[in-house]
């Protein structure tokens, strides 16, 4: 069932509809673009709280009438219905009170049940005057109990159906925070926004939807294995056909779970904002000029020490869905602007022009890769958080800030994608589905590799993310190095995004397994003999 995102979208399309508007003409009556408009009708952006009231005001109708649905908002609009009116909801108390004469009075009754303003269906709390369910689980809960269908046991009882021994409540049944005064629910508690980002990269999330939210992560589990059912039986079972299928369809289909997960979300994030000179490739197959500090490094202390007759027995881990683990990191929502205070916001992220410090641990790999230039460089964000770590932990000086290009920040942003295909794929692991475990690990990867400038991803260009999420990775292995140099593990080689050469006991510093925060043993081999 559509939701008040949508139902916005097909109310404003009527009304403009009913005008004979075009949208250059509703886009000079909100102050906005052309294109700003196509975006919000066709979905590929959202309306704003501030969107709804200039939209109300430029069609005269109050925003609850808006908000109501398409036909009640022409009805109100051409006269033909009255507007809505806030309707005081409140219950006059049950208790007895006591007379002068120490009577008690009977109770008054609650008054009784409105529509709400969100599902239609009766609702005994109020926001602001206009009656309406809470949360987004009581507007389902609402919704199944009005269907001839048996409610489950499991669906929450809204209080609305207490018996008559049970008083109900005007608290909220659940742990969400209240809605605001226009029904929208924030969910990304951890976002965070650079107030210069406006109308292109800061939006008003999505009301709750009629039924299940679809971006709560169950949600997103279903539409990964529903999608590997539906393909499995499309092929009648072959194995074989379905994976290639499925990693063909890897790219679309994981735009389309990213865009799911961030229903609901506090801001919208700009998917094509004006990319920078130093992020532009200088020619088609060359690169630009973000380094994200890829780890290359053997110890050569101990490879000396191997070529003159010590030996050692070296185990090579890897690391578990390296790129999966780095979409937890924190990425720019809109549009990077230049920043040269030399200051690190850590509310904001982006790229960063530094001087590094210079590194004096042989023993461990430096955080930067492999560079072997000297001076100025641009990094990404996971980069430079690193090094800034790494000054804190005093294993090198601070690194100087020359210039920043960033924005307003989220670790949040990719967090429920991830999830679901961590989840997804811990199960498939488990029950030896490897059909799934490709398919989630073909979305991820091809997701990290498409979202810069790649033709085979015409959805979104951000190649600030693209390198900010490597770059993370390659922290990722860093700071497992660190952590097995810090437990007395010596670390011999690490290199690209998942591999860790130590020698020592690693299995009391790394769990082993498949899951993210395990290891896998690759190999096992002799330094200072054959291989």
């Amino acid at each position: 069932m559509a939701g008040i995102e949508d139902d916005l979208r097909v109310t404003v399309a009527a009304l403009m509809a009913n005008r004979g508007e075009r949208q250059t003409d509703l886009a000079a009556g909100l102050g906005q673009a052309q294109a700003q408009i196509s975006r919000k009708l066709t979905g590929r952006a959202r309306w704003s709280l501030e969107d709804v009231d200039l939209l109300a005001e430029h069609y005269r109708i109050h925003a609850l009438d808006l908000l109501a649905g398409p036909t009640h908002a022409l009805g109100v609009s051409r006269g033909d219905l009255p507007p809505l009116e806030p309707v005081s909801l409140r219950a006059a108390p049950t208790t007895p009170a006591p007379t002068e004469a120490g009577a008690a009075e009977p109770p008054v009754p609650p008054a009784p049940a409105s529509p709400c303003v969100l599902c239609g269906q009766p609702a005994t709390e109020e926001l602001d005057g206009f009656p309406q369910h809470l949360t987004a689980e009581d507007c389902a809960a609402a919704v199944a109990a009005s269907r001839p269908a048996v409610v489950p046991a499991a669906a929450p009882v809204h209080p609305s159906a207490a018996t008559d021994h049970e008083q109900p409540s005007t608290a909220p049944v659940s742990a969400e925070p209240t809605p605001t005064p226009a029904a929208v629910v924030p969910t990304d508690s951890t976002d965070s926004t650079d107030s210069t980002d406006s109308t292109d990269s800061v939006s008003v999330p999505s009301a709750p939807r009629r039924g299940a939210p679809a971006y709560a992560s169950g949600t997103l589990v279903e539409q990964i294995t529903g999608r590997v059912r539906d393909v499995l039986a499309e092929h009648a079972g072959d194995l074989d056909t379905a994976q290639a299928v499925l990693v063909k369809a890897a790219i679309p289909d994981v735009m389309a779970l990213m865009k799911s997960s961030r229903v609901g979300g506090r801001y919208e994030h700009s998917e094509f904002p004006p990319t920078a000179e130093i992020l532009r490739k200088k020619s088609q197959k060359g690169a630009d000029e973000i380094w994200e500090g890829r780890p290359k490094w053997r110890n050569t202390a101990l490879v000396k020490a191997a070529r003159n007759g010590e030996r050692f027995e070296v185990t090579a881990l890897d690391m578990n869905a390296a790129y999966l683990s780095a979409l937890k990191c924190h990425l720019p929502i809109g549009q990077l602007r230049e920043d040269t205070t030399g200051v690190h916001d850590p509310k904001k992220a982006g790229v960063h022009l530094i001087t590094p410090a210079d590194w004096h641990h042989p023993d461990l790999p430096n955080p930067l890769g492999n560079r072997m230039e000297p001076g100025e460089l641009w990094v990404t964000e996971s980069t430079l958080r690193l090094l800034l770590d790494c000054a804190r932990k005093g294993l090198a000086e601070t690194p100087v800030i020359h210039r920043s290009l960033v924005s307003g920040a989220s670790e949040a942003l990719l967090e429920k994608l991830r999830r679901a295909l961590a989840e997804t794929r811990k199960t498939a692991l488990a029950e030896g589905d490897e059909v799934t475990v490709a398919y989630v690990k073909a979305m991820y990867s091809k997701f990290v590799s498409t979202i810069g400038e790649s033709s085979a991803n015409r959805e979104i260009r951000r190649p600030d993310w693209m390198h900010i999420i490597r770059a993370k990775a390659f922290a990722n292995l860093w700071m497992k190095a660190h952590k097995a140099h810090t437990a007395g593990l010596k670390v011999v080689e690490i290199s690209g995004t998942d591999e860790l050469h130590v020698v020592g006991d690693w299995q009391t510093v790394f769990p082993q397994g498949r899951d993210l925060n395990q290891v896998k043993q690759k190999d096992v081999y002799v330094l200072g003999g054959e291989r």
